[in-house]
C-alpha cells in the first residue's frame, strides 16, 4: 500500500472511502453539506468511544466514523489501533483508495501513527500457501493507496512512518518464516540485502577464530552454519555516540540436550525475534538516513541436540575470557548474546541495547503489554523507556542488584548460565549479560511477551516486529541530541 499526504479536503480527493475520527465533546470539523455524518452520530450509530465504528454512503463516497476517545488521552497507540480497525472495515467495503482525515490541532506524530496503524494492519503473508490453497482470509482485497489529509503538509511524517512500517513488516516476515527456510545463513543473506549499510558475516570458523567460545558451543549441535552478522551505518556528518543494537537470533530453539516439551515448540522459530528487530531497525535507519553511527550485531544459530551438542556441565570460555559453567542448554540465548555483546564493546560501542526472547518468566511478570527492561545506567534506561512510550512499544524497568548476581555463582567457573533456584529468572539472566558490556551504558529488552501473537488490531497473530519502531526512535533521538 502506498501512503501519500495531501492538503485536499477528503471530499475533494479521489478516495472512495474516507475515515473520520470522533473526539469526545467535539463536532465533526468537515461534515458534508447535508450533515450526514453528524446525523449518524446523533442517531447513536457512531460515537467517540474508542474502537466504535460506523459507516455511511454519501457524496459519492463511503464514510467510516471511528471513535478516538477524549482529546487529552489521544496518543499514537490509540490512533494506530483506530487506524487498524478502520482498515478492517474498509476491506469489508472493498475499498481501493482510503483517505484518513487527520484530527485538527494534533502533532504530526499523529499523522505518522495513522500511517503505521494502517500499513501494519494491511500486512498479509501468504508466501507459504500454494495458489490453490489461498483463502480470502489469507489475502483479502484491500486498499492500494492511503491518503492522509491535513490542513498543512504532513508529507515528512507520512513518509517516515511508511518507511518504518515497511521495515517492521519486513521484520515480521523474517519472524514468520519457518526454520527450514530461515536458516542463519538465510538471515545473513537478508542482512546483506539491506541498502545503505555495510555487512560482515562470520561463519562457524570465523566465530571460533574470534574466540567466541559460548556462541560457538551453542552452534555446535546443529548441522546448519551459524552466522555472526555485523552491520554498520556510518552516514556523513553523523552525530552522537556509537549506538550498538544487539539481537539474539536463534532461528530454532529445541532447548538442546535440555530439550523443551513438545507443546508449542513450533513457536520456537520466533526465538530469532530480537535479531529480526535489529535488522528491521537497521533497514529503517539506513533508509531514513538518520545522522547517527549505528552498529548492528546479530548472533544467528540453531540450538539442536546431537552428538556434538553442548552438554550440561560443560565449561566454556567467552570472547572476553570469562569462563561459564553450563547448567542448562536451554539457557542458550544468553551464551550467544554474551559473545555478541563483547564483540560490540570491542568494536567501540558507546551505547548498547540488546533485544532477546530470553526468558518465559518475563511473560509471567508483564504479559504482552510491556517488554522487560533492565539497564545499568539510569539516563540510558530513561532514553529507552521514552522511545518505547513514543512508539507504543512499552518497556517496564526491573531492578538490577548485586544480590541477584550472586545467584550466578559457579562452583567450577567464573559464572554459571542459569540460576538453579529459578528466582528472579529474567533479572538474573540480564545480570549474566551485564558482565559482558564493560563500562558501556547498556540496556536489555526481554521481548518474549510482545514478540509474536501480540493481539493488537495491527499485529494480532504471528510476528509483531516488536522493537523496530523503538530502536529507530531511539537512534533518531540519539542523533538529534548529539
Amino acid at each position: 500500500m502506498r501512503a501519500e499526504a495531501t492538503t485536499q479536503l477528503p471530499v475533494e480527493t479521489d478516495a472512495d472511502t474516507v475515515v473520520v475520527g470522533l473526539l469526545e465533546g467535539e463536532r465533526i470539523a468537515h461534515d458534508l453539506p447535508g450533515g450526514e455524518l453528524t446525523t449518524l452520530v446523533a442517531a447513536g450509530e457512531a460515537a467517540p468511544k474508542p474502537r466504535r465504528l460506523a459507516h455511511i454512503h454519501a457524496a459519492g463516497k463511503r464514510w467510516i466514523l471511528v471513535g478516538l476517545g477524549a482529546r487529552e488521552e489521544l496518543d499514537g497507540e490509540a490512533v494506530r489501533v483506530a487506524a487498524a480497525l478502520s482498515l478492517g472495515r474498509a476491506r469489508e467495503l472493498r475499498c481501493e483508495t482510503l483517505c484518513w482525515e487527520v484530527p485538527h490541532k494534533v502533532g504530526d506524530e499523529i499523522a505518522g501513527a495513522l500511517v503505521e496503524g494502517t500499513l501494519l494492519a494491511a500486512h498479509r503473508d501468504a508466501r507459504f500457501r500454494s495458489p490453490a490453497g489461498r483463502r480470502d482470509d489469507d489475502d483479502p482485497p484491500g486498499p492500494e493507496r492511503l491518503l492522509v489529509s491535513a490542513h498543512h503538509d504532513v508529507g515528512e511524517a507520512v513518509g517516515r512512518a511508511a518507511t518504518v512500517a515497511e521495515a517492521v513488516n519486513w521484520a515480521r516476515e523474517l519472524q514468520d518464516a519457518p526454520a527450514n527456510v530461515l536458516t542463519p545463513t538465510a538471515l545473513a543473506d537478508a542482512a546483506r540485502a539491506i541498502e545503505g549499510v555495510t555487512v560482515e558475516v562470520d561463519d562457524r570458523a570465523g566465530i571460533e577464530a574470534r574466540g567466541m567460545g559460548c556462541f560457538a558451543a551453542v552452534a555446535r549441535g546443529a548441522a546448519t552454519e551459524p552466522a555472526l552478522i555485523t552491520l554498520c551505518h556510518e552516514p556523513p556528518g553523523a552525530r552522537g555516540p556509537l549506538l550498538a543494537l544487539v539481537g539474539k537470533a536463534v532461528t530454532f530453539d529445541t532447548g538442546g540436550i535440555s530439550i523443551k516439551s513438545a507443546s508449542k515448540m513450533a513457536d520456537m522459530k520466533y526465538d530469532m525475534s530480537g535479531g529480526a528487530a535489529v535488522l528491521g531497525a537497521m533497514r529503517a535507519i539506513a533508509a531514513l538516513g538518520l545522522p547517527v553511527n549505528v552498529l548492528g550485531v546479530v548472533g544467528a544459530t540453531e540450538n539442536m541436540p546431537s552428538d556434538r551438542a553442548l552438554r550440561p556441565g560443560d565449561v566454556l570460555e567467552a570472547m572476553d575470557g570469562t569462563t561459564v559453567e553450563v547448567l542448562n542448554t536451554d539457557a542458550e540465548g544468553r551464551l550467544v548474546l554474551a559473545d555478541c555483546l563483547a564483540h560490540a564493546v570491542a568494536r567501540g560501542a558507546e551505547r548498547i541495547v540488546d533485544l532477546a526472547t530470553l526468558t518465559g518468566a518475563i511473560v509471567t511478570a508483564l504479559g504482552d503489554t510491556h517488554c522487560g527492561l533492565m539497564a545499568d545506567d539510569d539516563a540510558w534506561a530513561a532514553s529507552v523507556e521514552a522511545a518505547g512510550r513514543t512508539t507504543g512499544e512499552l518497556a517496564w524497568r526491573l531492578p538490577l542488584h548485586p544480590e541477584y548476581g550472586e545467584l550466578l555463582r559457579s562452583r567450577v567457573a567464573d559464572v554459571c548460565n542459569l540460576n538453579e533456584q529459578r528466582k528472579a529468572a529474567s533479572i538474573v539472566a540480564a545480570m549474566f549479560l551485564e558482565r559482558f558490556t564493560g563500562d558501556v551504558p547498556w540496556a536489555h529488552l526481554d521481548i518474549v511477551g510482545p514478540a509474536w501473537d501480540l493481539g493488537r488490531p495491527y499485529a494480532a497473530k504471528g510476528g509483531s516486529g516488536f522493537g523496530v519502531r523503538l530502536l529507530v526512535e531511539l537512534a533518531d533521538a540519539l542523533g538529534a541530541s548529539g
